[in-house]
């Protein structure tokens, strides 16, 4: 009997899918990645599956693959809300028609040789975005349980794929929460993945909005990801989702404006590289998750505060992951009034900004 695709990836797995579409990988490097040492991946966020848009979510695009593989990039963060796969008013009943999006985006991620991290930006019980979940899943075993029976489910069904491809960011950006009620939650998810896959490469995101580094997460042997969006009034100017900013000074870089947190370079090391680098002493690596500048703030000093902050990774040795690829963060359709954008395969290109993302 002739499988579809379907059924195929439900009775051999996804590994086995993958390797019989004839799709190859690159040799394992000397170090395969692992959760005390990181390879310095860098790439892009893509939001295909970052909020549910009613029936219609679409797949991820290959275009997207192929490009950063053009460009030199080998990462694609896949920031996703559970809601996009499970059906209405049920956390637990999986939508195999949405799930075979996310085959595809690991299926193109070893075609085009980019390493795909999942992640639940909306997980049960928690989400940084409105609207607020029912459920918190900080406090609730219920909204708990859910969380943990959908990692198990990925980890099932990438059981089998190297960490060189796939990994796991288990929750976006925990908010401003006690550091030990978060470590209950991510105990329970790695507890879960690991009863599937053993040898999952896992990433927790840093407490504050993935800010701080969470040594209490140590001994779990995990990596962690942190953010790339501080001065948040530079990152953040005009952006409507975040309160007030519409008042905020027009940026500038450096800030010399008297009193300012973060004012330049070297503010940045001390407060946002260093107590990281205290983390990897302890044998965690660490990850840039997401991180960018919104289509308001000047490009010129957009611009000059991206090569600060790709100049103090590079020199900590940590990759990262552009927010966003196609967006008003990204180097594609970012809609900015102050760019001369290149025409390019039907988008507009941010040239500028893409020459100095190839060079970090």
């Amino acid at each position: 009997m002739q499988l579809n695709r379907r059924d195929f990836i439900q009775k051999t797995g996804a590994a086995a899918c993958l390797a019989a579409t004839g799709l190859t990988w690159p040799a394992p490097a000397a170090e395969p990645p692992t959760a005390r040492r990181l390879p310095r991946w860098r790439g892009f966020n893509l939001l295909e599956k970052f909020v549910k848009r009613g029936e219609n979510n679409p797949p991820f695009e290959e275009q997207d693959f192929a490009l950063m593989r053009e460009w030199g990039f080998d990462f694609a963060r896949l920031p996703m809300s559970y809601q996009c796969w499970v059906e209405p008013g049920d956390w637990l009943k999986l939508r195999e028609d949405q799930l075979k999006h996310i085959d595809q985006a690991v299926e193109w991620g070893a075609q085009y040789h980019v390493h795909i991290n999942l992640n639940l930006h909306r997980a049960p019980g928690y989400c940084v975005n409105p609207p607020k979940e029912p459920l918190d899943l900080w406090t609730d075993d219920k909204a708990l349980e859910a969380a943990a029976f959908h990692w198990a489910h990925f980890a099932k069904r990438y059981r089998g794929i190297g960490n060189e491809r796939v990994s796991f960011d288990l929750l976006n950006e925990p908010a401003d929460i006690k550091a030990a009620t978060y470590a209950r939650v991510v105990r329970r998810l790695v507890e879960a993945i690991r009863a599937e896959d053993p040898q999952r490469l896992i990433i927790a995101d840093g407490l504050r909005w993935g800010r701080d580094p969470v040594h209490e997460l140590v001994e779990l042997g995990i990596a962690q990801s942190t953010r790339g969006y501080d001065p948040f009034q530079l990152t953040h100017y005009r952006a409507s989702w975040a309160s007030g900013s519409d008042k905020w000074p027009e940026p500038t870089w450096p800030d010399t404006r008297p009193g300012a947190d973060l004012p330049d370079k070297e503010a940045l090391r001390r407060k946002r590289i260093q107590p990281w680098k205290e983390l990897e002493k302890k044998g965690v690596g660490v990850h840039v998750g997401e991180w960018g500048v919104f289509n308001k703030t000047p490009h010129a000093v957009a611009l000059r505060w991206m090569r600060d902050c790709l100049d103090l990774w590079k020199e900590a040795g940590w990759g990262w992951a552009l927010w966003n690829f196609r967006g008003s963060f990204g180097v594609l359709d970012s809609q900015r009034s102050d760019v001369a954008y290149e025409d390019f395969r039907g988008h507009k290109l941010d040239r500028k900004m893409l020459e100095l993302l190839r060079e970090g």
